[in-house]
């Protein structure tokens, strides 16, 4: 059985939707129901250069002038995190989702921690927790160390979750006969006895790198940490930047522009790679410390919601065909410890297989799923795709897709993000209240959606638009030598709301109506 305890919804607010008439409050929600905010390392921390931390993949992508801007400085959060952590107070935040850059914590992607890096995180959490802020943490949001793509191709390459034998083990090794050393260190013709093997086997250091890198922060802050997630978007991840080529490692077929990659294969192969890599790390959670940090581990789905473009059955079957290319790539495997038929189907031999044992390891491995939410969009059937001689992900799964364009700048009275909460958090509270009511009726115990995140806290570098777009509740004036934070329309309402306001749709035009902005050097309280 999958140890699916809850849902979390990271709904990643990015647009505008239709306005809800209903009023409700904070209060309204069940007792324990998170609301949070969001960043990430390279979009917010800057002091990409400073003690120790060495370049990811986003960090290459950005100098290689792929987006407006870098992450060098970004919201500077590494030296200001005391401010901002603040101001999240002040904001009334329940909880804080961040992910922590591997290639600041371990510059090389494996060895050595770096003993500034580990600071950093240390008063970051412990500022969190003194003011009653809850953390969850993400071990990888698209900033993968390049030392481990320039050595080895990065999630390409199985050797990312595969055990490598550490300096340390060699000896241990060398007393064995070379047919019983294997990748997995499973026993073959081995001429020694079980005992002499066991005992030499118990010396021996497994070392998987992003595995090895989760057991490091498991290790130093899961005593104050109990979310966390291994991947964010591993199917955003993989399209982006081994499918289309637009985001790092910037990998794709000659026809998307790149110098390199394979868009049939590349975007498949990542995503196996990224579920048997989570699995490893969930497992090693569970064995040596869930039991005593009384934690979670689960993944984070990118995700749209989905509509068929006309009311015919083509494009019905259209859209759930979509779903399953999108979320049940990810969401297959860890329910059913499988991918969907349709895309084994359509896909055929270009999808990774998962062994028996594999499968068994996957499914079950997630104790929740973050699903990140970005709009509605409309599908298409486009059967036509299925006989292009090279396929990729979008020909794969025989559709098109049509969304409307969305702002992406926004000013301080930003009054189109206000209607976008109000709507959305008032859909959560729909969804939450009805799945109550029919798993009630039904004798089970109700949703378990636990909790709203919404992005982003500050107006960070955002992966594909640079500094061009802002979708924070605070806004980061970058003319300013001190990168100061002005609140926006939206932060005053988020705020209200936390603090058991009751809002409805009509006080949100009356927020606009009374919301000035701030002067400049005046601080939001």
């Amino acid at each position: 059985m999958l140890r699916l305890s809850f849902l979390l919804m990271y709904l990643l607010n990015l647009a505008t939707s239709a306005l809800t008439a209903v009023e409700y409050s904070k209060n309204d929600f069940p007792p324990g129901f998170l609301f949070g905010a969001s960043t990430s390392a390279y979009q917010v921390e800057g002091a990409a250069n400073e003690d120790g931390r060495t370049p990811s993949i986003w960090d290459t992508f950005a100098h290689a002038g792929n987006v407006h801007g870098t992450g060098d400085i970004a919201c500077d959060g590494y030296h200001k995190y005391k401010e901002d952590v603040k101001l999240m107070a002040d904001t009334g935040l329940d909880a804080y989702r961040f992910s922590i850059s591997w290639s600041r914590l371990i510059p090389n992607g494996r060895g050595p921690v770096n003993p500034k890096g580990l600071q950093y995180y240390n008063n970051l959490i412990n500022e969190l927790i003194s003011y009653g802020i809850q953390p969850h943490v993400t071990l990888h949001h698209f900033d993968l160390p390049q030392a481990l793509e320039d050595e080895y191709g990065g999630w390409i390459n199985r050797t990312i979750m595969l055990c490598r034998h550490s300096d340390s083990n060699r000896d241990a090794l060398a007393l064995l006969p070379k047919s019983s050393v294997s990748t997995d260190f499973t026993i073959a013709a081995c001429s020694i006895s079980m005992n002499v093997y066991s005992s030499i086997l118990s010396t021996l250091e497994c070392r998987k790198d992003f595995t090895a890198y989760a057991d490091v922060c498991f290790r130093q802050f899961g005593d104050r940490v109990s979310y966390w997630t291994t991947v964010n978007e591993p199917n955003a991840f993989a399209n982006l930047g081994y499918d289309y080529g637009i985001a790092p490692p910037q990998r794709c077929s000659s026809i998307n522009h790149c110098s390199r990659g394979n868009s049939s294969t590349e975007p498949y192969i990542t995503v196996h790679h990224v579920l048997l890599a989570h699995a490893s790390v969930a497992r090693l959670y569970r064995k040596k410390y869930q039991d005593k940090q009384r934690g979670y581990i689960g993944v984070n789905i990118f995700a749209f919601g989905l509509l068929p473009l006309t009311n015919s059955t083509e494009d019905a079957i259209a859209t759930q065909r979509y779903y399953d290319f999108l979320i049940g790539w990810m969401a297959n495997p860890l329910v059913y410890g499988d991918y969907p038929k349709i895309m084994k189907q359509n896909v055929g031999s270009r999808l990774p297989a998962f062994s028996d044992r594999e499968s068994k390891q996957v499914k079950g491995s997630a104790d929740f799923l973050g699903v990140i939410n970005y709009y509605i969009v409309y599908v298409k059937d486009n059967p036509s795709s299925l006989n292009k001689k090279l396929r990729d992900w979008n020909a794969d799964s025989a559709t098109e897709i049509f969304c409307q364009n969305t702002p992406r700048r926004s000013s301080l009275k930003d009054i189109s993000r206000v209607k976008y909460l109000h709507a959305y958090i008032g859909s959560v509270l729909d969804a939450v209240s009805v799945c109550f009511l029919f798993l009630k009726k039904n004798g089970r115990n109700g949703s378990n959606i636990r909790g709203y995140f919404m992005w982003s806290f500050l107006d960070v570098f955002e992966l594909m638009d640079g500094y061009e777009s802002s979708y924070g509740l605070y806004y980061v004036d970058r003319d300013d030598p001190d990168l100061k934070r002005y609140p926006k329309l939206s932060a005053h309402w988020y705020s209200q709301f936390l603090k058991g306001r009751s809002l409805s749709s009509d006080e949100d035009f009356a927020l606009e109506k009374n919301f000035s902005g701030p002067s400049y050097g005046h601080d939001y309280q």
